[in-house]
């Protein structure tokens, strides 16, 4: 099966991701906006990747852009984010305020963790995490300014099976 991998982040975890599953599966891993029409078209899955920025995937617009060429593709798509993976709830809903019903119910979605380095945020972002970290105090949903980095290649492990095992199926 023929692949394209399409990615939009902020600060670099997605794009890292994006790199370490095309190498594992063996496809073209293109920013959002430089793909060219042929490569959706040729494509038999398509990857989107895309961070989360305020709640909203970064990817939104580009998937609403491209809905058409992404009819009767096979779709996976993987979200990072600061919000934990097993807090599968919230991601999801990340993603079905993000992405029109049709696309988010053909796509099979992971989640992966993301990383912070406080030093490297745009000052506007600085200013938002400051203000979201004060506001979250003392609540269960509480926001930090620490920074981390959790973002490794064997996070990508379920995916890459998961599309092994699809094309395993195809060639029998």
């Amino acid at each position: 099966m023929k692949g394209l991998i399409i990615y939009k982040g902020k600060y670099g975890a997605t794009r890292q991701y994006a790199i370490w599953l095309g190498a594992a599966l063996d496809c073209a891993v293109e920013p959002a906006g430089s793909e060219m029409k042929e490569q959706l078209l040729a494509a038999e899955y398509i990857i989107l990747g895309s961070s989360v920025y305020i709640g909203k995937l970064q990817l939104r617009n580009w998937i609403y852009r491209h809905r058409e060429l992404l009819a009767g593709k096979q779709l996976f798509l993987f979200l990072v984010s600061g919000t934990k993976p097993e807090e599968t709830a919230r991601l999801t809903g990340y993603i079905k305020a993000s992405i029109p019903e049709d696309i988010y119910k053909r796509c099979r979605c992971y989640f992966f963790p993301g990383k912070l380095e406080f030093s490297k945020l745009s000052w506007s972002d600085k200013l938002l995490l400051k203000i979201g970290a004060r506001l979250s105090k003392g609540s269960k949903d509480e926001i930090s300014v620490t920074d981390y980095n959790d973002v490794k290649r064997e996070h990508i492990t379920p995916l890459v099976d998961a599309l092994k095992h699809e094309t395993d199926l195809l060639k029998q």
